[in-house]
């Protein structure tokens, strides 16, 4: 296990691998519901590159928010302490939020049926996300509790996580269960035709962080009272999601 994989003389970063390899697939993923539904490529193409934009910047505004007392601000201008800061990490909630919310651009700027494109291409956000965890697992970050119980991680000394020390694959077990909500969102789109797909995602996404929240151990996290700040978020959607499907009825 390590932060690289190597090939030969030639490394690359496993994380930045995993994340690319989540979004070749997706957009193969994606050729399907294309031609079923007849959408624009080009216009897939734009609104994809408006989640991505807006999915960086949420994810690493909300980590600096949750980090906002350790980081030494006056630093900033300092370019190798601002260069660590920005490689520090991303928070998934931020860039759920950051992505969803930059899509009003080409809503308005390029006059895209989004909302069209969200309903049937929503599965390949837990898609992307779940190959994100398995780069998580690699590196090291994101890692689990103490656990000397079955598929216990044991990390070497050049990784993010605790080295030494059996640990909880929660990385993994997140990814697993981003890939089951992923393929059972697209079920009920293609063949059930559902059309709250969105919420659906939401729902037992939040069902599912919340719960896996109790097997981290990273202090990344951040924490208020007795949950994590992705509990917190968790318990939010959670709540919003249902009073939607509520009225939606």
């Amino acid at each position: 296990m390590s932060f690289y994989l190597s090939f030969g003389s030639f490394r690359i970063p496993a994380y930045g691998c995993f994340i690319v390899l989540g979004v070749v697939t997706a957009n193969l993923i994606a050729l399907h519901p294309l031609k079923r539904y007849r959408l624009d490529g080009n216009d897939f193409l734009i609104t994809e590159a408006y989640l991505f934009l807006g999915a960086f910047l949420g994810a690493k505004l909300l980590y600096l928010a949750v980090h906002f007392s350790s980081i030494d601000w006056s630093q900033l201008t300092d370019f190798s302490y601002l260069n660590q800061v920005m490689q520090g990490g991303f928070v998934f909630y931020g860039g759920l939020a950051g992505g969803l919310t930059l899509l009003l651009v080409p809503l308005k700027l390029h006059h895209i049926d989004i909302f069209l494109y969200i309903r049937h291409f929503i599965f390949l956000i837990p898609w992307i996300h779940a190959w994100g965890r398995i780069g998580c697992h690699l590196a090291g970050c994101c890692y689990g509790r103490p656990w000397q119980g079955a598929m216990a991680v044991i990390y070497p000394a050049a990784s993010l996580a605790p080295s030494g020390v059996a640990l909880f694959p929660v990385q993994l077990t997140e990814a697993v269960g981003l890939l089951i909500i992923a393929g059972g969102v697209f079920w009920l789109d293609i063949r059930k035709g559902y059309r709250h797909t969105v919420a659906s995602y939401l729902l037992f996404y939040s069902i599912w962080r919340f719960i896996l929240e109790y097997f981290r151990d990273d202090a990344a996290r951040g924490s208020f009272w007795i949950f994590s700040t992705s509990q917190w978020l968790s318990i939010g959607l959670l709540i919003g999601t249902i009073a939607y499907l509520y009225q939606k009825q």
